[in-house]
């Protein structure tokens, strides 16, 4: 189970706070027994030389050593805290003034004796303890001549067992009155830095609480919900969470403003859909009654008549039915696309030849211009079809009588082509751009014609052209004529 910021961040703290204080305890130690050694020994550096100056037994170069053995018991009489020894040459302990099996030692290295003597390295300096096998002690020493041949070094322990003992204890004491204070100063520190700690995450936990009640109580009216800023700092979670709490209240609230706006704009489909269906609908039936009532009065002439705009408007109806189900099926993201490689110019002259009768009617030239038309693209060629087909009809529908229409191809790079619907008609107003490819918008200056047109097929082009991994594109100007235009790729 992952552990909280908070248990993070105090067990962090504590550890921390732990080592840093035996730390800082070990050193102090180290460092107040190194300076009492230090001082200690070079009290006592002279020691061992004056002892055996103003020693008969040392200084006539009388080395009988069960006197000696007396001497240095005396000795340590009057100094409890020091310990005697005569060292050979060589290093052999002679001599000493300890208690039968109080040594472990029989030999010493006798290097650290030459160093004091010598004052080659700084104090403190530690020979070998004869108690103790692996112990080291500051000590005092000097050579024992007899003439000029060497019998010896006096070795005096400074501090000995009976010291360290005596000492151990009254250190002991002081430990626990130590350690007693450092445990209630260690309280009193944990217990402020964790105030402090506890008041610097609060701080941002009370900011955020704030914004996530100012959320809770919006009422998601579109207005811009300001929050604080957080700073990007992704190793502080608090200001993490706060930043990712911010993006999602304003996704959220720009979704809710989404669905307001589908909402309307679905009504208001709804409402333009109704009225469409209605209109052919109504002629519909009108025509039907029409006919079912006055069939005995009415000419063979008129019965034809009337018939045909009935199965005109049916067929309206048909075509407009079709095209709610398509729009409804694209948005549902229901649609597959189905892609393949395909000479693009055979599609084009297929295109303009379907809509060569209409265009001629209204004395509408319509034409194909490419500077390639063996160029190969990979898309669907039915949902292709249906685009330019809509754009064309578009196109022929809003060019008056002698006006010209241009299907138009431009290879732009060796992989992509470009496609054009440009007519010379009424063009399209600057406000109106941005809304075409919304369903049920009508431009200011839409043609009201008895055509069948519903206003849908723009939103449907733009949705296939989505499909096709595209993106349709129109320019326009009133009086001048439109262009739309879509990119596609081998």
């Amino acid at each position: 189970m992952k552990n909280s910021l908070y248990q993070r961040l105090a067990l962090t703290l504590l550890v921390l706070f732990i080592a840093i204080a035996g730390l800082f305890f070990w050193w102090s130690q180290n460092l107040e027994q190194l300076s009492r050694n230090e001082a200690e020994q070079r009290l006592h550096i002279s020691l061992a030389e004056h002892l055996a100056n103003d020693n008969p037994l040392l200084k006539e170069g009388n080395y009988d050593y069960d006197a000696l053995k007396n001497l240095f018991h005396s000795l340590m009489i009057l100094g409890p805290s020091f310990e005697f020894y005569f060292i050979d040459p060589t290093g052999k302990i002679l001599s000493y003034s300890a208690d039968p099996g109080k040594v472990k030692r029989k030999t010493i290295n006798t290097q650290p004796l030459l160093d004091l003597i010598e004052q080659k390295k700084s104090l403190p300096i530690y020979g070998d303890d004869p108690r103790d096998i692996d112990g080291k002690k500051i000590f005092s020493t000097t050579a024992i001549y007899n003439g000029d041949t060497l019998k010896g070094y006096l070795y005096v322990i400074i501090g000995g067992e009976i010291y360290d003992s005596i000492f151990s204890g009254i250190q002991s004491n002081q430990h626990l009155s130590q350690s007693i204070a450092l445990v209630f100063g260690s309280v009193i520190f944990f217990f402020l830095v964790l105030l402090a700690l506890l008041r610097y995450l609060t701080l941002p936990l009370k900011e955020l609480t704030k914004d996530i009640r100012q959320f809770k109580g919006s009422e998601f009216n579109g207005e811009k919900i300001h929050f604080r800023d957080w700073p990007n700092a992704e190793n502080n979670e608090i200001h993490e969470l706060g930043r990712t709490f911010n993006d999602m209240a304003q996704r959220i609230n720009d979704q809710f403003i989404q669905l307001q706006d589908n909402d309307r704009n679905r009504r208001e489909l709804l409402t333009h859909l109704s009225h469409d269906l209605r209109t052919p609908l109504a002629s519909l039936q009108g025509y039907l009654e029409t006919i079912e009532l006055k069939r005995k009065q009415l000419t063979d002439e008129q019965h034809q008549h009337f018939f045909a705009v009935a199965v005109k408007n049916a067929n309206h109806l048909k075509r407009l039915i079709d095209q709610v189900f398509e729009l409804a099926h694209l948005e549902g993201g229901q649609v597959k696309v189905h892609l393949e490689p395909f000479p693009l110019g055979e599609l084009l002259h297929d295109i303009v030849a379907k809509f060569s009768i209409k265009a001629q009617q209204k004395q509408i030239t319509l034409e194909v211009d490419s500077n390639d038309l063996e160029f190969e693209v990979v898309s669907d060629i039915e949902k292709l079809e249906r685009v330019l087909s809509n754009l064309i009809d578009n196109a022929i529908r809003h060019t008056d009588k002698g006006g010209h229409i241009i299907l138009k191809s431009q290879v732009e790079t060796p992989n992509h082509i470009k496609l054009e619907v440009i007519d010379n008609g009424t063009g399209i107003e600057a406000k109106d751009l941005a809304h075409i490819f919304e369903a049920r918008y009508r431009a200011s200056n839409s043609i009201e014609d008895n055509r069948q047109h519903n206003g849908l097929g723009l939103a449907i082009s733009e949705k296939l052209a989505r499909l096709l991994n595209s993106q349709l594109a129109v320019s326009s100007a009133i009086g001048e004529g439109s262009t739309f235009s879509i990119e596609l790729g081998q």
